[in-house]
């Protein structure tokens, strides 16, 4: 008969379980990151960006994006009520992000000493690549409207005039009237 060890063991077997939850919620978002990884490869070849659609977002397995990331997303919170600290370190990673892939039009955003922001107009393959982007998060997330979803969110998207008339040209967007 096994008599149970009591007090050392217990220690032991909430770390296994916080592992365990760990392991889960780390595993659950690099499958989305590779899902999405995915998608936007698909969107790359299609328009003849191949090494760009493989190493699309590939900080994003770099621990200071990754670990952020996943405990922002996938950490149990509902969006929006994830604990301050929390929202700090995903938005530093996020900052991190946007600096270190030139397919953000945020990358392309210049701040002045003075306040000011300038956007910068962006490279053709770093337009070809955040549409391929576009598309690719909406396959992953289940909007395949991308043109829906940048007219949606057009006004806190902030691009180059010249950019802006690219992106607005492939999605099929009609030009705004001058009048």
């Amino acid at each position: 008969m096994r008599v149970p060890i009591v007090g050392c063991c217990a220690g032991v077997t909430r770390r296994v379980s916080r592992m365990e939850s760990l392991r889960a919620m780390y595993l659950k978002y690099l499958k989305t990151v590779l899902r999405h990884k995915w998608f936007v490869g698909q969107e790359c070849f299609k328009v003849g960006l191949y090494w760009r659609g493989l190493v699309h977002d590939w900080s994003k397995f770099l621990p200071d994006e990754f670990l952020s990331y996943a405990k922002f997303f996938e950490g149990g919170y509902k969006y929006g009520e994830q604990p301050e600290a929390l929202k700090a370190a995903f938005a530093a990673a996020w900052n991190e992000h946007q600096k270190r892939n030139s397919h953000h039009y945020q990358y392309h955003m210049l701040t002045w000493d003075r306040g000011d922001t300038e956007c910068l107009p962006m490279p053709l393959k770093d337009c070809m690549e955040m549409l391929c982007d576009w598309r690719g998060a909406g396959r992953t997330y289940g909007n395949t409207d991308t043109r829906g979803w940048y007219l949606k969110n057009k006004g806190n998207i902030h691009l180059h005039p010249d950019t802006r008339r690219w992106v607005e040209l492939h999605l099929q967007v009609e030009p705004e009237s001058l009048a």
